[in-house]
This record gives structure tokens, sequence and C-alpha cells, in this order.
């Protein structure tokens, strides 16, 4: 569920470069872009790290099959896995010869999944278990919906929405070649949702992606300030009411693939502000990177509890940019 225009979490080039984009010296930032970003990090190594290709990865599907086994076939074919630190089963991959990560037999068995390593986060973050009910909010194509479908053992229920036909195809795509029998489909927007009580809610929300220019040009061209604030006002909407629909005791995880404080943030300060039964959970994962969260931008101050989100910048770990906030329903 992402908004038209800007790319979403997962893309279907599935090359597997390291080196520098071509002529990345001509590419060019608005002055606005770099005026923000120059506040908000460290702009040379973000512009750096912006343009440089990204590495490929793949998640190990432990329902069509064992680590150990998925691994040593792909190894045998004269691909080198090395191991992403904060995932169990992540790999960041790579050959010599070829970039076609998605010709492996193995892919189209529904072996590995080409997943971006940041993109691991979300799910790991909110740990659904085997017999919870879930619900992926924003859930094509279904990386993140596939990944909780393997931690929950196939057990349980996630219901994986998304709110536009068309998007739902590579969602039952992926589904079906993982091999998943506890997730159901529905298509509506997430704001539609009344009445449940769900053990575990994951918002992916649709963002402008500003953590993923490496992977998408185009966004650093359709970026403006105008756009931001349209975004942060629809996340802050599925966010409550994803929360609404939260079970007492339940968590729910908010990401996105943006660096703008204002979808992040911002939206975490909404939430915690709206709501007197919310609280947010501090969290981390052994060996991922993180920076501090923004605590104030624009002239507003957060809820000092905001600092215990998670914010990735592309060069605290060589990925996309991210941002991950854990929240319970007192």
């Amino acid at each position: 569920m992402k908004e038209k225009g800007f790319p979403s979490e997962e893309s279907e080039d599935l090359s597997d470069a390291v080196e520098p984009i071509t002529n990345a010296q001509n590419i060019k930032f608005k002055p606005l872009f770099i005026s923000r970003y120059s506040e908000l990090t460290n702009w040379e190594k973000f512009r750096e790290y912006s343009l440089a290709f990204l590495r490929r990865s793949i998640r190990i599907n432990t329902i069509a099959g064992s680590v150990k086994d998925t691994k040593k076939s792909i190894e045998a074919k004269g691909w080198n896995l090395v191991p992403i630190p904060w995932c169990k089963g992540g790999y960041w991959i790579s050959n010599p010869d070829r970039r076609d990560v998605g010709n492996l037999l193995e892919h189209h068995l529904g072996k590995v999944y080409v997943q971006e390593a940041a993109s691991m986060i979300p799910p790991l973050i909110l740990n659904p278990k085997p017999g919870d009910l879930v619900l992926d909010m924003c859930a094509a194509p279904g990386s993140k919906t596939t990944q909780m479908g393997a931690m929950m053992q196939n057990q349980g229920l996630i219901v994986a929405n998304d709110y536009k036909g068309l998007r739902l195809q590579s969602l039952g795509i992926n589904l079906q070649r993982s091999g998943l029998t506890n997730v159901i489909v529905s298509l509506m927007h997430g704001k539609r949702f009344y009445g449940f009580e769900f053990d575990k809610i994951l918002v992916d929300a649709p963002c402008s992606g500003t953590g993923t220019i490496r992977k998408s040009l185009k966004t650093i061209s359709i970026w403006n300030p105008k756009m931001i604030t349209k975004l942060a006002r629809q996340q802050k909407e599925l966010a409550e009411r994803a929360f609404e629909n939260l079970k007492a005791g339940g968590e729910m995880v908010y990401s996105t693939c943006s660096v703008e404080p204002e979808e992040n943030e911002g939206v975490v300060d909404y939430l915690l502000k709206k709501f007197d039964n919310i609280d947010i959970v501090p969290t981390k994962l052994l060996g991922l990177k993180t920076s501090p969260a923004i605590l104030e931008f624009n002239n507003q101050k957060y809820d000092s509890r905001v600092k215990h989100s998670l914010r990735i910048w592309p060069q605290d770990n060589d990925t996309e940019g991210f941002f991950i906030a854990k929240f319970v329903r007192k």
C-alpha cells in the first residue's frame, strides 16, 4: 500500500550491484532537500550511500526448507552468502559473474524471498508467534507477510490487507510461492477496519520512500514538502485506526522506508498524544546499528518517549533507510 508516484518498498529489480551508481556526481538534489537533510544527518554520508547501489539480500523461507540445506544449495551454484546480523536466515547474496538472483531455482520454489535487509526488521520487532491473530494492514507485495507467516510456523492467522486490487496480484503470487496457508487476503482501505481485536498489527505505511533513493532515483525529483505533509496525514489515520483494532495487551509496529521526521517521529508523537492507553516499547536487534530519533522538527517538540523509536539511515548499516516504532495497548 504505497502512495501513487512514490516507489514501493520492494523492487522487482533483482540485480546485485554494489558499485556506485553511474554518473552519480551529476545527479542533482533540490536545494531545500539538501538543506533539510544537512540538519538531520551527515549530508555527505547520506548522499554517498543514497547514490550507491544496494546490496542484494535474501531471506530463507523456513516453511519450504531448512536454512542449512537451502544455503548449501545456493552456495553450490557459486553464490556467496554473508549473514545479516539481525535476521536469522537472512543473507546478503553476491556472485562474481551473475546478478540475477530472481532466476535461482530456490527462488522459484519459494525457498528464498528476495527482500532488502532493512525490510526484515519490522516483523522481527513485532515478533508474531504461532497462534497469533495478526493484521498486516498494508501488505502488498508480501515480503513482511511471508516473513511473519514463517515466524508463526504457518499457524494462527494473518489478515493481509491492501487497498488496490492490482497490488493483490503480487501479494497472492508471493503467498502461494511461499507455501503459506495461515493467511487470508482482504481488499479495502486500512481506515475501514472496525471492531477487531488483533494480537499483533503491522502498519508498514505508504511513504515518500526517501530511505530508498539508492533503489529509485526518481524519489529525488518528485520529493516535495507538501507531499510529505499529505502522506503524514494518511499515515496518522492508518496508525490510529490500526491501534483501535488492537486488543488490550496487544502490540503494534509502525514502520516506513522514509527518513522524513514528519512521516516517522511525527506520527509516533501523534499516537502518544492521541491515546491514553498507549505506550511505546523500547526495542533493539543484535547487530543492528541505529541513529537517535529526531525529537524536534519544524519548531515542534515531540513526546520524549519518541526516543525509543528505531531510526536507520542508509549509512548506518549500508542498507535502505528505515523507521520502526513498537507500541503496546495498555
